[in-house]
């Protein structure tokens, strides 16, 4: 990582505003920075990886199917391996997203058991205050101009998405199919993300530094932080919402490279409204006919595209098997 410049800070750091030189590189020019994480998180990371790994790996079709949301505005549940398309949203081309997810928000959330039900809460609410803490760094040391304080910002319309990326098959390796997931860019505040790595050292997750992608390695103890598009739209601009990927392993790499990523998504509230022509400006995919736009028609729409192309691809997969 030495060669990309990208820093690690603590927590306290932020909140004191100290090194604020190189936080303001990093929002500015990166868009991407490590956070050290607090034991407390840690300690709930593990307990909730250890749940959700068993819904995935060892549950039954019936069990999974009785916590999957049907409602395609909304993530909640449990979905399936390549049931969802980045490349297709955002044009980068028809493959889908090999990993298989399970996403919780402040309501509507489905469980599988009521002992699943307390570690993902307590996991969600220790995240979030977390990330609000970090978020707060961030919009102070970049002067964001809000509509309302920062603290009712920061209560706001948060998902947390845990992802497994399991071995792909020979045909999703990087020889045939460069990228496990479409690069993009987030539609957060900001995206907190604690990453475990593969087993046998390949690095995955990628962001665009200086025109080209780098790696972003687990680091022990550290989550990788990203601005998401809403980052720009409150700073006149001035923060990077980096486009990121995840990468698919080479042929010989194939064996080993299983990982999972625990993302916690700060979205404004619905009702956010943010500038259309700020956002074009800052090279964001906005397709609004009007000189504003609310967060909840933008990412209402993001939603419904996703799992769509998702669901025609993994139809397509299942009728070539």
């Amino acid at each position: 990582m030495n060669d990309t410049h990208i820093h690690v800070f603590d927590p306290e750091e932020l909140k004191a505003g100290d090194r604020l030189d190189d936080f303001r590189a990093m929002l500015f020019e990166r868009g991407v920075f490590y956070v050290r994480e607090d034991e407390t998180l840690k300690q709930e990371h593990a307990r909730a990886q250890a749940a959700v790994m068993e819904l995935f790996e060892n549950s039954t079709p019936e069990q999974r199917e009785a916590v999957r949301n049907p409602t395609p505005n909304i993530r909640r549940g449990f979905s399936d391996l390549e049931a969802e398309s980045t490349a297709r949203i955002t044009n980068g081309g028809e493959y889908t997203d090999y990993s298989m997810a399970y996403s919780v928000g402040l309501s509507g959330n489905l469980y599988p058991s009521e002992t699943f039900e307390r570690i993902w809460t307590a996991y969600f609410d220790r995240f979030y205050a977390v990330t609000r803490d970090i978020a707060r760094a961030v919009l102070v040391a970049s002067d964001a101009v809000l509509e309302e304080d920062i603290e009712d910002f920061l209560h706001c319309d948060p998902l947390l998405r845990f992802r497994y990326f399991p071995e792909v098959p020979e045909d999703r390796c990087a020889e045939q199919e460069p990228q496990r997931m479409a690069p993009h860019y987030d539609l957060s505040v900001i995206t907190t993300i604690q990453q475990t790595p593969c087993a046998n050292g390949f690095v995955s997750l990628q962001s665009e530094v200086d025109g080209r992608y780098a790696d972003l390695p687990p680091i022990p103890g550290s989550m990788v932080v990203f601005c998401g598009a809403v980052a720009p739209l409150v700073s006149a601009g001035r923060i990077k919402a980096p486009r990121h990927r995840v990468a698919s392993p080479s042929s010989d790499q194939r064996i080993g490279s299983a990982r999972t990523s625990s993302v916690f998504f700060l979205r404004p509230k619905p009702d956010f409204r943010f500038s259309v022509p700020l956002a074009r400006s800052c090279g964001l995919d906005v397709d609004f006919t009007g000189d504003t736009a609310t967060f909840g028609e933008w990412i209402g729409s993001n939603y419904v595209n996703l799992r769509t192309a998702g669901t025609r691809a993994h139809a397509h997969a299942e009728a070539r098997s």
